[in-house]
């Protein structure tokens, strides 16, 4: 009992936390509830380019994708128009001008060695070390000074490429130039192995948002082609306000419609499974917050069935166990039973519906994508509310108490009544099947 009551209060605290993050973080919405920005993106050729194929537009557009996710926004739309056209709809974007330069930028990084040119000036070289030899980049921070610097790690072909660089510039300096510029050019002491580098922006190093704004493009990769913006407009919400408002009284009169049936004809089963349900849906909404999911319609439709989904176990749980009340187990026994035989059905029928929800996401469109993941949230915390929060509040409700008002589980007394008896050994050790 100890254990069930530490349960108790931490599904408890868990339930509070979430309505804290409800109430803290701002819901994401999508393109169709809020509106956005359309951007129509064109694919430029040039002398190293000078015809744009299908390969080109594919490479386009996954790295157009990269930098949008970049940019903390889900439920993007980047999809072909035509042979060299690209369409990129970003949702609940208020500066365009940011999202247009962070989505047309090169991102070119280039390591260059020094060289004399003709009037005996220095200049700088191509060593072929580009950002096409990185792995990744992240935002670091020099331990003496505490400036914003650009960390580099290198793919295998790219820490071999910069090894041999650093032994053949050793005592010179090394460039580091991004889109063109500049950033630094330390002087290369030794060899260096490993595969790792640092752009320190210069005397006083970067700000934040530059150093992360260099990452977030540098992560992204480089465009394998210009692309130029040709067209750009503000996008009003296709579903606006108003649905969202009818998908709140939909949900509220559907989960409504669900917990009126649970009671009637479940009586005291039915009251816990809306607890059970109640505490579902804060958390599941929680984590939506917390992820962060952007809901759109699709994305709400798949919340909704996964609540669906959730009482289904539940119903699952309580038809065995009333099953195992009328053979005549103890209440602590039968408790115990239903939910060991309906488990199997539970996974199995979860498990399934993940597996076609990843489906769904990996192949599927943007709008879809939205739909399977709000269902594969909900579905694996369906798992935890009716095996651990249900189970818990039985346990707590009836765990220790006898069968003496059968009617409170939808049960008629004739049917426990002309029922085969069985007398447990000890209700504490009780388990499916082990009887005197």
């Amino acid at each position: 009992m100890k254990n069930k009551l530490i349960l108790f209060w931490l599904i408890i605290a868990l339930t509070l936390g979430s309505i804290y993050v409800i109430y803290k973080k701002k819901t994401s919405l999508g393109l169709d509830l809020v509106g956005g920005s359309r951007l129509l993106l064109e694919a430029q050729t040039s002398e190293a380019v000078p015809k744009i194929t299908p390969e080109i537009m594919d490479s386009l557009q996954y790295a157009i994708e990269n930098r949008v996710n970049a940019m903390g926004v889900g439920e993007t739309i980047v999809q072909k128009i035509g042979t060299k056209r690209l369409l990129v709809e970003i949702p609940n974007i208020t500066d365009t001008k940011k999202a247009k330069e962070f989505i047309g930028q090169t991102a070119q990084l280039e390591f260059k060695r020094p060289v004399t040119l003709f009037d005996g000036s220095q200049g700088w070289e191509s060593t072929g070390l580009t950002g096409k030899d990185l792995k990744k980049a992240l935002v670091g921070s020099t331990p003496s000074t505490g400036e914003w610097m650009v960390e580099l790690e290198f793919n295998l072909q790219g820490a071999q490429k910069f090894s041999n660089l650093t032994k053949e510039l050793t005592g010179k300096q090394m460039a580091i130039f991004f889109n063109g510029k500049l950033q630094s050019a330390p002087r290369v002491n030794e060899q260096i192995s490993g595969g790792h580098a640092q752009i320190t922006g210069g005397e006083g190093g970067f700000e934040y948002e530059e150093a992360k704004e260099m990452v977030d493009l540098l992560n992204a990769g480089a465009l394998p082609v210009g692309a130029e913006i040709i067209q750009e407009e503000s996008v009003g919400p296709t579903l606006g306000q108003d649905s969202i408002n009818k998908s709140k009284i939909a949900g509220l009169v559907g989960i409504g419609a669900v917990m009126l049936f649970m009671i009637i004809y479940y009586r005291a089963l039915g009251v816990i499974s809306c607890l059970a349900l109640l505490i579902y849906t804060l958390i599941n909404f929680a984590i939506y917050k917390l992820v962060p999911v952007t809901l759109t319609l699709t994305g709400i439709a798949g919340f909704i069935l996964s609540i669906g989904m959730a009482i289904d176990a539940n119903i699952l749980i309580f038809e065995r166990t009333k099953e195992e009340l009328r053979m005549g187990r103890s209440l602590f026994t039968a408790i115990n039973s239903g939910f060991d035989r309906a488990f199997t059905s539970i996974f199995d029928s979860n498990v399934s519906t993940i597996m076609t929800c990843l489906i769904l996401y990996c192949l599927g469109a943007s709008m879809v994508k939205g739909f399977a993941l709000t269902l594969i949230i909900g579905v694996c915390l369906s798992m935890f509310s009716a095996i651990t929060v249900t189970k818990n509040f039985m346990h707590l409700a009836f765990g220790t108490s006898e069968l003496k008002y059968p009617q409170l589980f939808g049960l008629k007394k004739e049917e426990i009544e002309n029922a085969y008896k069985a007398q447990e050994t000890k209700r504490e050790k009780a388990k499916f099947g082990v009887l005197d």
